[in-house]
């Protein structure tokens, strides 16, 4: 694909298409990792407006669910611009202690708290002069979201336990898998700080909304995981990609990965059907894995439990959807379907001091 804007000369702007080249490079070299592939009118429109800003400073809010490749569009956007020779520091926010989240932001001082044996830079520091990456920003807890509006508003910042004002010039890029909208109404996310993130939005769309990609993603997937364990896939039966592409994917592209991969292990010869994809169970849809056997009432109780003992985590290891055996994205689902408030099964550790606003 490519997108070059041409100058008020009629010409095309050499610095234009210098961004579209590394962003194509970016995106052919960490594909394989985030699973962005395609030509659907969605995916042309996400690099479109990740075109547009790469080369600015401006702070970027990627949205999208859980599986699309948010860290991809983030990496793009890094590889596009100035800083681009410089460090992508990247945080997933929701894998975090919630107490720790400030030290690992903004460092901490010898002593700050028990634990702090010395001092230590946080993520802002490392990242001087290139890019910060805040995956699943809306994961942040309150303190830490008056502190981040701080370095958005005033690019500074104190290490915990410490009195030195310290200064950054990190681009921020944000991404998240919440409405950061409701979350602002619902109290749980600062409304001044999601407007200071919310500069240049960009929305990855899910993959049932690009269908059309489908068949392009799972044959790579095939093809790169039948190299790994030496086998040779030509193609995946007609009926197979069907179904692959009438199944709604709440795990999207990750999903996918997953599912071809499975495939790829089980297939006897050099062509992926519907046994290998064990496609029965995703033929029935979303709904086909089930965190037990239960009635709503035990499927609450079993959900509650699990995020009492992940003290309301659903991500990551030793997360609740660790514990039920369940994508997250699907455990996201039926948390919403129950109207069960994760947020509440959060409680307060041991932690260093709140930053001061």
């Amino acid at each position: 694909m490519q997108v070059i804007e041409e100058s008020a000369t009629g010409r095309p702007d050499p610095r234009r298409a210098y961004v579209e080249v590394a962003l194509r490079e970016e995106i052919t070299a960490t594909a394989p990792e985030s699973g962005i592939i395609g030509a659907s009118a969605g995916l042309r429109e996400v690099l479109e407006r990740v075109s547009r800003v790469a080369a600015t400073g401006s702070t970027v809010l990627i949205t999208g669910e859980t599986g699309t490749g948010k860290e991809l569009v983030a990496r793009a956007i890094h590889a596009g611009s100035p800083r681009a020779r410089r460090t992508l520091v990247k945080v997933n926010c929701a894998a975090l202690p919630e107490g720790l989240v400030a030290s690992e932001l903004f460092g901490h001082e010898r002593g700050a708290f028990t634990g702090a044996l010395e001092r230590r830079r946080g993520r802002f520091e490392l990242a001087a002069g290139g890019t910060i990456f805040l995956d699943e920003v809306g994961e942040l807890p309150a303190p830490v979201q008056v502190a981040l509006l701080r370095v958005l508003q005033e690019r500074e910042f104190e290490r915990v336990g410490g009195s030195e004002t310290l200064r950054t010039d990190a681009r921020v890029v944000a991404a998240t898998n919440r409405n950061l909208e409701e979350a602002v109404r619902e109290g749980r996310f600062r409304s001044d700080l999601f407007f200071r993130l919310n500069v240049f939005p960009i929305q990855v769309p899910p993959l049932r909304a690009r269908a059309g990609d489908i068949p392009l993603i799972a044959e790579y997937w095939a093809s790169r995981y039948a190299r790994k364990v030496g086998k040779t896939i030509k193609r995946i039966d007609e009926s197979a990609m069907a179904v692959l592409c009438g199944y709604q994917w709440p795990g999207n592209i990750r999903e996918l990965q997953n599912v071809v991969e499975r495939a790829v292990i089980l297939a006897r010869g050099s062509l992926l059907g519907i046994s290998d994809f064990e496609l029965p169970s995703l033929a029935k849809g979303p709904e086909a894995v089930p965190p037990a056997r239960a009635g709503p009432a035990d499927e609450r109780q079993q959900i509650e439990g699990a995020l009492a003992a992940s003290r309301g985590r659903v991500y990551g290891e030793g997360g609740a959807a660790e514990a039920l055996g369940v994508p997250p994205s699907t455990l996201e689902a039926r948390i919403r379907r129950l109207g069960i408030d994760k947020h509440a099964f959060r409680r307060s550790t041991s932690a260093p001091p709140a930053l001061k606003p």
